[in-house]
C-alpha cells in the first residue's frame, strides 16, 4: 500500500540533489569536456556493408596526410581466445568483444568498426578516414532472426555451435543457444482450457536513445599504465574489459568516470576505450579523445534485440489459467548474447501457472551486437504475453484487472525459471490500479480505448563499496564508485544520513574512479540504490560504532555506557550531538564497507493508458497515462516518480515510433534523430504515477529496484488500448501509423 506515515526522518523526503547546481549551471564535467595537454582526436572508419570479407586495408594515404599521427586496425588488437566474462547484466565472450571493437577478417554489420585514426584535430581525422582504402568481398547477409535459423541461411560465425539445452551442437549455425523452462503437463493444461488464445508477435530493433554519445579519452603513460576518462555506467567494468582486451594487469589501468548523459544499459559495453588506448600508445603516448557522432551511436553501438515471439495461453470459463507456452527468438546482432534468457524468465512471471513451457533462442544476425536496454528482453516478452492476457479477458467476458488479480503470483509461488517469490507487491499494485480514478473514470468518444498491462523485472544486487569519513564540522564525506544516472548520489546519501541520524545536507557524496574506492558493479539492473544503499547502511553502523567508542574515550567511560540515538550520544546525563562529537576528535574517523547483497527482490508494475486513434491516418494520441508500481520503500519519491515517467516515455517510443530501418543491402537508413524518431513532450501527456510501497524484506530500508519495470508494460498497454479503440489487434512493434492503417484495412468489413 502507499505510505501514509513513515518511520524515517530522511528517507521518504524530497531534498534537492547535491549535484544539481553543477549540472544546471554547466559546471559539471562530461566526457566531451576532457582536455589534456597535447591531446589528439580519434575517429573510427566503419563498414559500408552488412557482411563482407576484408581482403586488405591500405592506410598509407591516410598516414601521409599532414596532422595524422596513427592508424590502428584489428591487427593491432591482441589475439584473444574464447573467454567468458561478466558484463554486469549478462555474460560475453571476450574474443567477440575484441572483434566487435575492430573487425579482423570480416565485417558482420553495417557500421562495424574497421580502423581508427588519431590526428591533431577532428577534421583531419575525418579527412583521413576517407583516405583509408579497404577492399571487401561482399557476402550474403541476413537481418531477421527466424530467417537466420533456416537451413541455407548465411553463416555469420563459422565456429559457432548451438548450445542446445546444455549440449553442444556439431554443425555451423546462427543459433547460439536454445534454452527451455518447463513445469507440469502442458498438453493436459490445454486440454482443461475452455478458451485458448495463440498469437505471434514481432518487435523491431530499437536504441536506448541516450542524449550524450559515447566518448572516451585515453592516455598510455610512459610507465605502461593507462588512464581512461569516459562516459560509462561502470568504471570497474571498463577497467576489467580493457585489461582483458589489451592483455594488461588490471592494476595498471585507472578509469575516471565523468558525468553521464544517460545510459539505460547502452553504456555498459566498451566501444572506444580500448581503441583510444591503442592510438595513445601508437602516437608516442599522447592522450587521444574519441567522441561518436549520432550516426556512429546508432550504427556502431548496441541496440536492443528485435524479436519473434509466439504465445499460447489457456483458461477456464472461471478465469483460471490452465496452461501457457511461449517461443522466443531474439536477435543478438553479430555476436551471441541477446537478452532472450531474461525474456524467458519474465514472460509469464506475473502469473501462477502449473503447466508452462518456455523456449528461447539466441540468434546471430547482421546487425550491431545487442546491448542491454532497461529491463533487457522484458518489454519484448511482455508485449506478447500481456496482449494475449487481454484477449483472454475479452473472450471470457472478464475485467482485465480482475483476470490478472485472479491469477497473480504471490509470496511463495514459483516462477517458471525456478526462483520462489519472497514478499512481493504485485497484488497490492493491481488493487491500487483497479481503485485508481483513472481506471474508474468513464472513457467516451469515437475511436477511444483504454488498455492495461502488467510489467515485471528481476532486479539485481551486485557488488558495492563505499568509504565515509567525518569532518571536524560534523559533515561526512561519502566516497562511492557507482555512476549516478538517476539521482543515486542523493538516494545513497539519504540512506547514510538516516543511518547516522544526521541531516541529509551534512552528507557530501562524490563519485570517484577505480583508484579511489573499492570495487563497484555497473549502474544497471536497478541495483544501485539497493546495493550501494546497503553498503552505506553498513558504513553508517561502523561509523556510529567508532564514534561511540570516541565518545566513551572522551568521557572516560566504558563504551557500553554510551548510548546513541538519532545522531546523539549520551551517558549518565552527558550529551553530545554528532556534530559536537566530531569537533572533539583528535584522530579522524574513516570507515569502509564492501557488500554483495542478494535480497534484491523483483518488482511489478501496472500501466493504464487511454488513447484516441485517427483511423484515417493511423496516428495514436495518448490522452491519459498512469503508471502504478511497487517500489519497495521510496527513498526519494521524486526520483522514483521520475524513473516511472522516464521508463514509460521510452516504452511509448518503442511501442509507437522507434525502429531500425534497413535497405535491401543491409544498410541502416535512419542514423539521425530526425529519422530515428523518439517521442517528445508533444507526443506525451503528463504521466501520473502511483507509488505502492511494499518494503522489500531483503534490504534494511526496504529498497526495491524501480528503474527497469516501467519500460516493460507500455507496449502491451498501448496495443490493448488501440484494440479497444479500433477493434484491431496489433502484433508488431512499432505500431506505426502505417501499420495501424494496414491492420484496420484487414479488420474493417
Amino acid at each position: 500500500m502507499s505510505r501514509t506515515s513513515s518511520p524515517y526522518k530522511v528517507i521518504g523526503s524530497r531534498p534537492l540533489r547535491l549535484d544539481g547546481i553543477d549540472k544546471v549551471t554547466g559546471r559539471a564535467l562530461y566526457g566531451a569536456d576532457v582536455k589534456l595537454p597535447g591531446m589528439l582526436h580519434g575517429k573510427v572508419l566503419r563498414s559500408p556493408h552488412a557482411h563482407a570479407r576484408i581482403l586488405s586495408i591500405d592506410a598509407s594515404a591516410a598516414l601521409a596526410l599532414s596532422g595524422v599521427r596513427a592508424v590502428v586496425t584489428g591487427d593491432d588488437m591482441p589475439s584473444i581466445g574464447d573467454k567468458i566474462a561478466d558484463s554486469g547484466e549478462s555474460v560475453v565472450n571476450l574474443r567477440y568483444v575484441s572483434n566487435n571493437l575492430l573487425a579482423r577478417d570480416r565485417v558482420l554489420y553495417y557500421g562495424h568498426a574497421v580502423a581508427a585514426v588519431a590526428a591533431d584535430n577532428v577534421h583531419i581525422a575525418e579527412d583521413a578516414l576517407r583516405l583509408i582504402k579497404v577492399e571487401y568481398e561482399v557476402l550474403p547477409h541476413v537481418l531477421d532472426g527466424r530467417a537466420a535459423m533456416r537451413a541455407g541461411a548465411p553463416i555469420l560465425l563459422p565456429e559457432l555451435r548451438t548450445d542446445e539445452l546444455g549440449k553442444q551442437g556439431d554443425a555451423p549455425t546462427n543459433v547460439a543457444a536454445h534454452i527451455r523452462h518447463q513445469r507440469g503437463d502442458l498438453a493436459q493444461g490445454f486440454a482443461e482450457a475452455d478458451v485458448i488464445v495463440e498469437r505471434t508477435f514481432h518487435t523491431a530493433t530499437v536504441h536506448q536513445g541516450y542524449i550524450e554519445p559515447q566518448t572516451a579519452t585515453a592516455l598510455w603513460n610512459e610507465d605502461d599504465t593507462l588512464h581512461i576518462w569516459c562516459s560509462t555506467q561502470g568504471a570497474f567494468y571498463v577497467q576489467e574489459q580493457v585489461a582483458e582486451l589489451l592483455q594488461m594487469p588490471t592494476s595498471h589501468i585507472m578509469v575516471t568516470p565523468m558525468e553521464i548523459g544517460g545510459g539505460f544499459g547502452g553504456k555498459i559495453n566498451v566501444y572506444l576505450e580500448p581503441v583510444a588506448a591503442l592510438l595513445s600508445r601508437k602516437t608516442g603516448r599522447r592522450p587521444v579523445k574519441m567522441t561518436m557522432t549520432r550516426a556512429d551511436v546508432l550504427a556502431g553501438t548496441g541496440p536492443t534485440s528485435g524479436s519473434y515471439i509466439r504465445v499460447k495461453m489457456g483458461a477456464r470459463h472461471d478465469g483460471a489459467f490452465t496452461a501457457a507456452e511461449a517461443e522466443l527468438v531474439y536477435e543478438a546482432g553479430a555476436y551471441p548474447g541477446s537478452p532472450v534468457g531474461s525474456g524467458c524468465g519474465s514472460i509469464f512471471a506475473a502469473y501462477k501457472l502449473e503447466n508452462v513451457q518456455v523456449d528461447g533462442y539466441d540468434v546471430v544476425v547482421n546487425r550491431p551486437k545487442s546491448a542491454a536496454y532497461r529491463a533487457p528482453g522484458g518489454t519484448n516478452a511482455i508485449f506478447a504475453s500481456e496482449s494475449v492476457v487481454d484477449e483472454l479477458a475479452e473472450k471470457l467476458g472478464l475485467d482485465p484487472l480482475a483476470l490478472r488479480l485472479q491469477n497473480a503470483v504471490r509470496e511463495g509461488d514459483r516462477r517458471v525459471d525456478g526462483p520462489v517469490y519472497n514478499r512481493i507487491g504485485y497484488v497490492e499494485t493491481l488493487e491500487a490500479a483497479r481503485a485508481h480514478a483513472h481506471y474508474q473514470a468513464p472513457l467516451t468518444g469515437k475511436h477511444r480505448g483504454r488498455g492495461v498491462a502488467a510489467g515485471f523485472w528481476f532486479n539485481w544486487g551486485g557488488k558495492s563499496s563505499v568509504t565515509a569519513s567525518v569532518n571536524a564540522d560534523g559533515a561526512v564525506n561519502l566516497i562511492e564508485g557507482s555512476t549516478d544516472i538517476g539521482g543515486s548520489r542523493a538516494s545513497i546519501a539519504m540512506q547514510l544520513a538516516e543511518t547516522l541520524g544526521i541531516p541529509y545536507e551534512d552528507i557530501r557524496p562524490q563519485v570517484v574512479g577505480t583508484a579511489s574506492v573499492g570495487y563497484n558493479d555497473v549502474t544497471g539492473g536497478s541495483r544501485t540504490t539497493f546495493g550501494a544503499g546497503w553498503a552505506v547502511y553498513e558504513v553508517g553502523n561502523k561509523l556510529l560504532a567508532e564514534m561511540r567508542q570516541r565518545a566513551a574515550d572522551y568521557w572516560d567511560v566504558p563504551v557500553e555506557a554510551v548510548a546513541v540515538d538519532n545522531g546523539v550520544f549520551t551517558q549518565n546525563g552527558d550529551r553530545l550531538t554528532f556534530r559536537e562529537l566530531a569537533g572533539k576528535l583528535d584522530v579522524p574517523v574513516t570507515v569502509s564497507a564492501s557488500v554483495h547483497p542478494q535480497g534484491y527482490g523483483p518488482g511489478f508494475g501496472l500501466h493504464i493508458v487511454d488513447v484516441e486513434v485517427d483511423v484515417e491516418t493511423g496516428k495514436v494520441t495518448i490522452l491519459r497515462y498512469t503508471a502504478v508500481q511497487d517500489v519497495g520503500t521510496a527513498i526519494h519519491p521524486s526520483y522514483v516518480e521520475g524513473q516511472l515517467q522516464g521508463g514509460a516515455a521510452q516504452g511509448v517510443g518503442w511501442a509507437l515510433n522507434e525502429e531500425y530501418v534497413y535497405d535491401d543491402e543491409g544498410r541502416l537508413l535512419n542514423t539521425s534523430l530526425l529519422d530515428y524518431r523518439m517521442p517528445t513532450t508533444l507526443d506525451l501527456p503528463m504521466i501520473d504515477t502511483v507509488l505502492v510501497e511494499v518494503p522489500n524484506p531483503g534490504h534494511p530500508y526496504g529498497v526495491r529496484g524501480v528503474g527497469e519495470v516501467p519500460i516493460v508494460p507500455p507496449a502491451a498497454a498501448l496495443a490493448n488500448a488501440i484494440y479497444h479503440a479500433t477493434g484491431a489487434r496489433m502484433h508488431e512493434l512499432p505500431m506505426s501509423p502505417a501499420r495501424i492503417v494496414a491492420k484496420l484495412a484487414e479488420v474493417t468489413p
